[in-house]
């Protein structure tokens, strides 16, 4: 497949980039000193190497919602938390089902780990499937925009998002116990959610158990649920307007883990278990159930001497059941995944700035649809990667680069078939970049990747009605490795009073793979139903876009301080059959924050535009909304530990629908919403 020339928006980017840099290049200032000087246990980024990097000093884009942010932060699904975050959004199927997009991708471009583990769950294969961790669950979440981070294998093509819960300790706690306890309730869907941690420990053992609850009804909504524009397409009355039907979820979760912690490192073991119950907004009498059971092992080994300092290691083993219920209350499809994942890091022992690791992942897992709504056949997955990345820091410059290999190998008897099919994929993924610091709190890096990812078992074996998308999927059993080529530059400031990031990215895909529709109809018995018939195919594609933010202390004062804040985002796609389907439209949000020890408070406006570049006449423009926010919090005692917290959301009642959602002519976001809770952190 030939692949038009990047030359032109290379150099249009590279020109960009050139502009950005140029006034901090024309400074005459001594670089400043390497990031270790500086850099906090808060600052590193986990997620992107195993020897851990500054979030000020990363060439990929990143993000990180800390213990305290999710302390007080909404008790919503993964992708709904997220959702608003630069160049990030949400699939949005609802409440309980709700995946992150980045940069317009999803699915399995997407990787949701636990704890730098893949989930084992089915949440990739379709809209509808829930995600099987909860926010509440994490003390940390860190966020990869991009396909740059090489650990994690070329499934990453979109970026990652891990969610890092502490359930293996891996030190004593201060003072033998810590923890947090936090609780809320809101009144659009009249919801309750709590959440519970403790750790205690003493001498070389320490222990962890959570939980947690969170229960919803169908959420209020601003104006019918069928929006306008599919009100006018179908010729149709809008009616309702009240309460988004069978929207309501029930999710409990409880997890316990230990760990032996001694002067060498660390060798823990962990269980959780998952119950959830949710309703599909697609279908006002489907409901779903999930069931997960899931055992983790991690541990490093800390060297005295020689070329390594740590040798890490983590396991997973889960077993998964989504089952989903109609009108009758009698199961229907039933998803099974049954698998396990594991990885290791050696990680060199840094000399001169250099540092690096070098790793070895692999997994297998059965996957198995049963049941009249099945759309795809039973699949084995099995693939081992190894890989290498490495980081060169000279202070004032530096370089860092990677590579990774992967086989994957994917068994299924396709769907009215006799005989057994295999695929094999080796794929091929890396990157180079390189960084400067011009100037004192400023950073600037150029990277360019080149990943590669094998098809899905949804893309390769998919041949049945796909209630979740009103559509029916068909694979292609022939389809080659998606390969895709980035060039990003990235630029981080934090000096005075003003601090903030720009990315500015390309992408061009060699084999994007792509759902488009055939332009045929399949009448479904079963609902006596017609569905249009989308097929998977190759073409070329052009992502490119960026994301920006910053703060600026408009005044400060000892430990008070106000802030303007702002961001915005903006990707677009094109591939050979025109724009690509559920793009997200450009965003911008504008905050101003009041911030003391006792204290925070603010007011915040985001502004989400049209989208009216749609890929084919089953998907409709979007109409742009401005959504109005407050949040305020209050630590009324002298150790701050407890945090009383309150958030109105969407003030103005604004009917808003996300593009990227599947659902969003039939499902509008969440009307006007008041948040309260409080959180006790000990």
């Amino acid at each position: 497949m030939h692949v038009r020339s990047p030359s032109r928006h290379v150099l249009l980017t590279a020109a960009a980039w050139s502009v950005l840099a140029a006034p901090a290049l024309a400074q005459s200032v001594q670089p400043s000193a390497s990031p270790s000087d500086s850099t906090t246990l808060e600052d590193v980024i986990v997620t992107g190497a195993p020897y851990g990097v500054s979030q000020r000093a990363a060439v990929i884009a990143t993000d990180v919602l800390d213990e305290q942010t999710l302390a007080t932060a909404p008790s919503a699904s993964l992708g709904d938390l997220l959702n608003g975050r630069p160049g990030v959004r949400s699939t949005d199927f609802a409440p309980g089902a709700s995946r992150p997009v980045i940069r317009g991708l999803s699915g399995p471009r997407v990787q949701v780990l636990t704890n730098g583990i893949g989930l084992i769950d089915a949440s990739s294969v379709s809209p509808d499937h829930a995600v099987a961790t909860d926010p509440a669950e994490a003390n940390r979440i860190e966020i990869i925009r991009g396909p740059s981070t090489l650990v994690y294998g070329g499934s990453a093509i979109g970026g990652v998002v891990n969610v890092l819960d502490g359930r293996i300790p891996t030190e004593i706690p201060e003072g033998g116990i810590d923890g947090v306890v936090s609780g809320q309730v809101s009144s659009v869907d009249d919801g309750r959610g709590g959440f519970g941690r403790v750790t205690v420990g003493g001498g070389a053992f320490a222990f962890n158990i959570d939980a947690v609850k969170r229960r919803t009804d169908d959420y209020e909504i601003p104006s019918p649920s069928i929006s306008q524009r599919l009100a006018d397409a179908e010729g149709i009355e809008r009616e309702g307007g009240d309460t988004q039907p069978n929207s309501y979820t029930d999710l409990e979760a409880w997890g316990v883990g230990g760990a032996y912690i001694g002067d060498k490192g660390f060798a823990g073991l962990s269980y959780k278990e998952t119950d959830s119950e949710y309703g599909v907004v697609a279908e006002e009498s489907v409901f779903i159930k999930l069931n997960q059971e899931r055992w983790d092992a991690r541990g490093e080994y800390r060297f005295d001497q020689g070329p390594f300092s740590a040798l890490r290691g983590s396991y997973g083993h889960a077993d998964y059941t989504h089952t989903e219920f109609e009108d009758v209350g009698e199961p229907g499809t039933v998803f099974n995944s049954d698998g396990w994942e594991g990885r290791a890091d050696l990680v060199q022992r840094a000399r001169g700035g250099w540092n690096g690791a070098v790793g070895v992942q692999a997994l297998s897992r059965d996957f198995e649809a049963i049941g009249e709504e099945a759309f795809v056949p039973t699949v084995g997955i099995e693939e081992i990667g190894v890989y290498t990345v490495q980081r060169l820091d000279l202070g004032n410059h530096g370089f860092e680069g990677g590579l990774r290999y992967d086989r994957r190998t994917l068994n299924a008897v396709p769907l009215g078939e006799d005989a057994e099919v295999e695929r094999e994929f080796d794929n091929w993924s890396g990157s180079v970049a390189g960084f400067l610091r011009p100037a004192p709190g400023l950073f600037l890096g150029l990277s360019l990747a080149h990943n590669q990812r094998a098809p899905s078992e949804v893309e390769l074996f998919a041949d049945g009605v796909h209630i979740a998308t009103a559509a029916y999927e068909t694979g292609d059993i022939d389809l080659d490795t998606e390969k895709v080529t980035t060039l990003e530059g990235t630029a981080h400031y934090d000096r005075g009073r003003f601090s903030g990031d720009l990315h500015l990215y390309h992408s061009w895909y060699d084999g994007f793979i792509d759902e488009r529709p055939t332009g045929e109809e399949f009448l479904f018995e079963e609902e006596d139903e017609l569905f249009p018939v989308y097929q998977f195919v190759q073409t070329d594609a052009q992502f490119y876009g960026f994301e920006v933010e910053g703060a600026y202390a408009l005044w400060e004062d000892g430990d008070r301080k106000l802030s303007l804040e702002g961001a915005a985002d903006y990707v677009r796609a094109d591939t050979d059959l025109g724009p690509a389907a559920r793009i997200p439209p450009w965003s911008a949000t504008g905050r101003l924050a009041w911030t003391t020890a006792r204290y925070d408070a603010s007011v915040e406006v985001r502004h989400v535009a049209e989208q009216d570049r749609i890929a084919n006449e089953f998907e409709l423009p979007t109409d742009s909304y401005t959504l109005l926010n407050l949040a305020a919090a209050v630590r009324p005692f002298s150790d701050r530990n407890v945090t009383v917290f309150a958030e109105a959301r969407n003030l103005t009642d604004e009917e808003a629908r996300e593009h990227a959602s599947f659902l969003k002519d039939i499902a509008p976001l969440p009307g006007r919403n008041l948040r309260v809770g409080v959180a006790y952190r000990f």
